[in-house]
């Protein structure tokens, strides 16, 4: 139930517009227990979970670094439709 996404635009509030793998929008939502640990800017990819019973929804579970998201690309584990590394 986790895809790939891309933070494309900060709303405030702990929410991020995400570009999903599987080419929808969603609003993601920062968890509590990750606000203060990790800092997400446009254009870190991301894993989200989304919510069961509103699709266009998220929550986010992962940041990965620039180096991270570089090395994923490079091994063909992100796929092609969000892959700007």
């Amino acid at each position: 139930g986790q895809i790939f996404g891309v933070a494309d635009q900060l709303l405030g509030a702990s929410r991020i517009r995400v570009m999903c793998a599987d080419g929808k929008s969603r609003l993601g939502r920062i968890p509590g227990k990750l606000k203060k640990r990790m800092w997400i800017r446009e254009g870190d990819l991301v894993v989200v979970q989304p919510w069961d019973f509103q699709n266009e929804k998220c929550n986010i579970l992962h940041r990965y670094t620039k180096t991270e998201a570089s090395y994923l690309s490079r091994r063909g584990v992100v796929p092609k439709s969000i892959d700007i590394y």
